[in-house]
């Protein structure tokens, strides 16, 4: 094992509650040390958080990995192309690095999630006021763009916000047929002659994990109480899993939904 589990090549995989093996929930379970990453007892509250962290974290690790080909890559400007869960903790991932960072989500604010960003001191862009090129025009371009959104065709816009040798980075798993009209050439030349790149994350191994308690203990400590605001509906309970369900598909204004099972 290399630690890269997360990184496989074969076509069909296992992974519980995933693909192809149920999920489990015991009172008493074993597990590999490999996979126990432990959490400090300051972030017990907001552990549910850490998860979607990784994939964040991943993303983010990914592109500054992939960036080392240019020897010196310092990137100032980020957007965040969606204002959900993942769109938040990119937001916070990325200004604990030092960076200006857009949010791009569809509402108007003020709302719960625009007052959460611009906690953080980013810049919450709602679409229905200001495009993406209107923005990235005031804004930008952008030297790291993590889309988030679950709309894939804000991808080929972020394409085009991109900043030269720029990378986005892109965390949405899309379904569905939808089919758009781009520039391509123009996309393609500024890709090639922009030396600008584009990767996905999803899903990551144990190095993130750790990252991720890393950054959340951060976030804790410069921006006190921010991550417990996140955890907007609480369901106790397995028993009353339609009630997650029901907020899961129809909770406006939720940002992240969890089950409480136990106490200690």
């Amino acid at each position: 094992m290399i630690g890269t589990n997360d990184m496989t090549t074969d076509d069909v995989y296992y992974e519980r509650g995933i693909n192809l093996r149920h999920g489990y929930l015991a009172e008493y379970y074993a597990d590999d040390v490999e996979f126990l990453v432990k959490v400090p007892q300051g972030l017990k509250e907001v552990g549910v958080l850490l998860e979607p962290t990784t994939v964040v974290e991943k993303g983010i690790a990914q592109a500054y990995e992939i960036q080392r080909r240019l020897r010196v890559w310092r990137p100032r400007k980020a957007a965040v192309m969606g204002a959900g869960t993942i769109g938040l903790l990119a937001a916070m991932a990325l200004r604990i690095r030092g960076l200006e960072v857009t949010v791009f989500g569809l509402d108007r604010r003020p709302y719960l999630n625009s007052d959460l960003i611009e906690a953080l001191g980013a810049r919450y862009v709602s679409t229905m006021d200001l495009s993406v090129a209107g923005a990235t025009g005031r804004y930008g371009p952008f030297d790291l763009i993590f889309e988030a959104t679950g709309y894939s065709p804000i991808v080929f816009e972020s394409m085009q916000a991109l900043a030269k040798n720029g990378i986005l980075v892109l965390s949405s798993v899309t379904g569905g047929d939808r089919t758009i009209e781009v520039p391509s050439d123009r996309i393609n030349l500024d890709f090639v002659l922009g030396n600008r790149v584009m990767v996905g994350t999803v899903n990551a191994n144990r190095e993130y994990f750790e990252v991720g308690v890393r950054d959340l203990a951060t976030c804790e400590a410069e921006y006190p109480g921010w991550l417990p605001r996140l955890l907007t509906h609480p369901v106790d309970g397995l028993e009353n899993y339609e009630r997650l369900f029901d907020l899961l598909t129809m909770g406006k204004g939720a940002v992240k939904v969890y089950c409480r099972v136990a106490e200690e």
